[in-house]
């Protein structure tokens, strides 16, 4: 009965908060969208010089050991956790309402950006070297970012209803709050699959593709 009411549940929730998703998901999109254009608006100097570091390291990473994966890992799981408990943050404060929204839109803006110069320096090498490197732990992390941040807005808005709109019936704040910080595990444990993917497949999948 337990395993038959999640499934309802979570799709209640989309359905509910339809609009929602759409909104953050054509935001993240937007942020994509804008990270690639933000290449071409570069001077050849400044793409030169990036592109100078980025082939340093991409020689070195071919001839060295792949870094430690547990390292990559740690570092990954802090990168994002700090990033998505701010979000978190936010959505209790209220007034960061809008900082959540502009948080969603950079990540998208910093995905975007690392597809459009891959692409635009390396041609179709550097279109599938981002695809390796992007794609595996971002396919757990995007959806994690979106639903967070949704989660954190509509948090925002509850509490604010629940502060300016007086109605009848009020519901008590503790149980919002438990449910609130059960999420958030949630989406940790998420960030840890991906951290995972990140540490100990993605680099492989990349010196597979630079030894090409």
């Amino acid at each position: 009965m337990k395993n038959r009411m999640r499934p309802n549940f979570l799709v209640n929730h989309i359905e509910q908060n339809s609009s929602f998703y759409i909104f953050h998901t054509v935001l993240l999109v937007m942020g994509v969208i804008f990270g690639a254009i933000v290449v071409n608006s570069l001077s050849v100097t400044q793409k030169d010089d990036l592109f100078y570091f980025i082939n340093e390291f991409f020689t070195q990473f071919k001839q060295s050991e792949i870094a430690a994966p547990k390292e990559i890992f740690l570092h990954s799981l802090s990168y994002n956790s700090k990033y998505v408990g701010l979000m978190w943050v936010l959505g209790i404060t209220m007034i960061g309402l809008p900082i959540i929204l502009v948080l969603l839109f950079l990540k998208g803006m910093v995905i975007g950006f690392t597809i459009g110069f891959f692409v635009q320096q390396m041609g179709w090498k550097g279109f599938f070297l981002s695809f390796v490197s992007v794609l595996p732990q971002n396919i757990v992390i995007i959806p994690v970012f979106i639903t967070v941040a949704v989660i954190s807005v509509i948090f925002s808005l509850k509490m604010i209803r629940k502060l300016f709109v007086k109605t009848i019936y009020q519901p008590p704040f503790a149980p919002m709050l438990i449910k609130y910080c059960m999420f958030f595990g949630l989406a940790f444990l998420l960030l840890c699959l991906a951290a995972f993917i990140e540490g100990y497949f993605t680099p492989y999948l990349m010196k597979g593709l630079l030894s090409l």
